[in-house]
């Protein structure tokens, strides 16, 4: 077997130490720092502070947005439940009128049929009246050619009147009048 051999700090270049070289070194490492201190430094805390408060703006109107947003959201839902109770009120108010109407329509029709009916019973009793009428006076006139032929002779006007009158109060008209009820 190959025996490793350690490399020692010692054998490399770059792991030597030089006194001159780390003084240099250092040296120079100051003076860097002092020139980004001097001018980058600020500059650069200056740039972050400025973006750390860009974001936090931006965080902030974030926020405010999004409470607006919840608010308007919350708005929209109220004005949603409102609407829908509007346009209940509007459908039962509907409702109510159709059926106010429907009602005052049967009332308007139950009184034009009790109207037309109470015609038609008052027409239907002035043609009973005038049939019966003329069935009087049909039955006068048959009283009247019997009489005459049944006598022979001529009858005055009083004669008749008195024949008219016995002939109509024996009829029965009430039978008549119970066919009409």
């Amino acid at each position: 077997m190959i025996q490793a051999t350690p490399i020692l700090a010692s054998s490399s270049p770059l792991t030597e130490v030089i006194p001159g070289l780390m003084i240099w070194t250092v040296v120079f490492f100051l003076l860097t720092f002092w020139i980004l201190k001097r001018f980058a430094f600020g500059t650069i805390q200056t740039m972050i502070d400025t973006r750390r408060e860009q974001i936090a703006r931006s965080i902030e109107q974030a926020e405010q947005a999004r409470d607006e947003a919840t608010r308007l959201l919350d708005e929209h839902r109220a004005l949603l439940v409102e609407a829908r109770g509007q346009a209940e009120e509007i459908l039962e108010d509907a409702r109510k009128v159709a059926e106010s109407q429907r009602e005052r329509l049967r009332g308007e029709l139950e009184t034009d049929r009790a109207r037309r009916l109470a015609e038609t019973e008052r027409q239907i009793a002035s043609e009973t009246e005038r049939a019966l009428g003329q069935i009087k006076n049909e039955i006068a006139e048959l009283a009247l050619i019997t009489t005459t032929k049944v006598t022979g002779k001529l009858l005055t006007a009083e004669d008749h009147r008195r024949l008219i009158d016995s002939a109509v109060e024996e009829l029965d008209f009430s039978v008549l009048e119970e066919n009409r009820n």
